[in-house]
């Protein structure tokens, strides 16, 4: 048992024990001088650690992991500018509801002063305020009694709905204290029971409905609530529309399942025609409705473990306060079956077909990637998609197989996510994971291809180089302005990671040597690299083509 002999353990072994407890299996850090101690604990411990090359890894791979299994991810960082170079990542996790513990290290209580900045090494005036933006709580130990307890609590309330960061900032000279409590136990929490009124209400409006429509967001998959959205669509005969956090939500092949994404005209037609629309789990983002140029539906229910955040952009008519997988059961109960499920679902296939035949059209090098993607991913790879134009075709229109298969920086648009991600999503042991980024992104942390080898984590890296920053360059191309700080200087991407003992190679375009050397990569036991010399026009779901979109609807 953790803590039984707590008086003989110092702080940094507390902090590890109290991770074990809490379930973490794997932690990403990089030391540094006041962190070396919690390194020193973890070589005695069964929790693996991997370091990582820039402390913005260690929060992205965190999110990966979190993303890729639901458990709660783990950051180590450092002091002072270790800690702020986790922020962006952070702020992703944040605005994913991504559950990411992040420790890092300050300076010795002993030589702090309040309300003053001595110039000890790394010191911050307040460490703790840089993350309060983009946390659901940030808080520094006070004392060496109170590491343990506070790191407990700070997991269980990143785990907590609305899942999310938080924060823990540790006195360096705490590691080494001995002489600790163990922690306090903590009441667990539950949302109060659903007024039979509101169920019935609901019931009565979904019953009533002749086109419904369920529209399911991130809580919904953390919730592990599919199985049953995809009963209650059975149900209602209604289309289910997944945002991009809820991609895999419902199978590919399940009858009520909408094609993504809601921007293509074939398939927001299902939106503006809705007269009841059940959202659940989701805040109806200005990504997913076009900045909420798509109108309020005539009647909006909504299922929601917070309120405030169901009502912050399209006000609903009914709110269910509770988690998804709670929720939809209790609604279940008791709802009359609606005819039509057969109509429905060749109506779905109709609109995947049309705007399969849309993509062929207007961009045929996308429809060969999608459908080298789809049919060369092995069963249980999961795809990790960076903020690039390839990675817009992925997350608008790969077909994910199940939850937690897909993974995409739509929450705060952080460039550079999805290559050390990959790594936290490889690092859970599932399978192959594959890895979509621009030339520009990847530069962002491609110093960890060392962490990729060092740990020969089953990444294949899909690096689509366009010379430059693609989707910034159509924005320029579509004012009519010169091509200014778009078109980069890039590295033989391929030597590059050959440099470092990845596998790595080239092609020209999304044709069959592309089509050819993936399969090969995704076989592989190996990391590698597959750098492809392609241009893509940007799809529907990115913000310069919305508008258009909404018209042509």
């Amino acid at each position: 048992m953790p803590y039984s002999d707590g008086v003989t353990k110092t702080g940094a072994q507390h902090l590890v024990d109290a991770l074990l407890e809490l379930g973490a299996e794997v932690a990403f850090g990089l030391p540094g001088v006041h962190n070396l101690p919690i390194w020193e604990a973890l070589a005695d411990s069964s929790l693996r650690l991997i370091g990582v090359r820039h402390e913005q890894t260690a929060g992205y791979a965190a999110d990966g992991f979190a993303r890729a299994t639901g458990k709660l991810g783990v950051a180590i960082v450092t002091t002072g500018p270790g800690a702020a170079n986790t922020i962006a990542a952070v702020g992703e996790a944040m605005a994913s509801g991504s559950p990411v513990l992040v420790i890092a290290t300050d300076i010795p209580a002993g030589l702090r002063r309040p309300g003053m900045v001595r110039g000890v090494l790394h010191e911050t005036s307040d460490q703790a305020a840089l993350f309060a933006p983009v946390t659901k709580a940030a808080f520094t130990v006070e004392t060496p009694e109170d590491l343990a307890p506070t790191v407990l609590r700070a997991a269980r309330l990143t785990m907590r709905p609305q899942s999310g960061p938080v924060y823990v900032g540790i006195p360096t000279d705490f590691l080494r204290h001995n002489g600790f409590r163990g922690p306090d136990p903590e009441p667990t929490e539950a949302f109060p029971a659903l007024a039979l009124a509101d169920l019935d209400a609901a019931r009565r409006m979904l019953a009533m409905a002749s086109k419904p429509l369920i529209w399911a967001g991130g809580g919904a998959v953390r919730a592990e609530a599919g199985a049953v959205i995809g009963q209650l669509a059975e149900k209602l005969a209604a289309p289910v529309i997944t945002t991009f956090a809820a991609r895999g939500l419902l199978p590919p092949a399940h009858p009520c399942a909408a094609p993504n994404p809601v921007h293509a005209p074939e398939v927001g037609a299902l939106w503006d025609e809705a007269d009841v629309v059940l959202g659940i789990g989701t805040d109806f983002d200005g990504l997913m409705t076009q900045n909420w140029l798509m109108p309020k539906p005539p009647k909006l229910i909504v299922i929601n473990v917070d309120p405030k955040d169901a009502a912050k952009n399209y006000p609903p008519d009914l709110t269910l306060v509770g988690d998804a997988r709670d929720v939809v059961p209790q609604l279940l109960q008791g709802l009359p079956a609606r005819p039509g499920l057969g109509e429905l679902t060749e109506r779905l296939q109709r609109i995947s077909d049309q705007v399969r035949r849309r993509i062929r059209s207007e961009e045929p090098q996308a429809a060969d990637f999608l459908r080298t993607l789809e049919e060369t991913l092995p069963d249980r790879a999961m795809l990790v998609a960076d903020m690039c134009i390839a990675g817009y075709w992925a997350g608008g229109f790969h077909r994910v197989a199940a939850p937690h298969r897909f993974a995409y920086p739509m929450g705060w648009g952080t460039l550079g996510f999805g290559f050390p991600a990959a790594l936290g999503a490889a690092a859970t042991g599932a399978g192959r994971v594959v890895c979509i980024s621009g030339d520009g992104g990847f530069l962002y942390g491609c110093g960890d291809l060392a962490t990729l080898a060092q740990e020969s984590l089953p990444v294949t890296v899909i690096i689509v180089d366009d010379g430059g920053y693609g989707m910034l360059r159509f924005d320029q191309d579509r004012e009519g302005l010169p091509h200014r700080g778009v078109n980069l200087h890039t590295p033989d991407f391929v030597g590059l990671a050959r440099s470092f003992g990845v596998d790595a190679g080239r092609v020209e375009g999304f044709g069959r040597a592309f089509r050819r050397l993936l399969g090969e990569f995704v076989r592989s036991d190996e990391p590698n690299v597959l750098v492809v010399r392609a241009s893509l026009k940007p799809p529907v779901n990115t913000s310069p083509r919305w508008y258009r979109a909404m018209r042509s609807r």
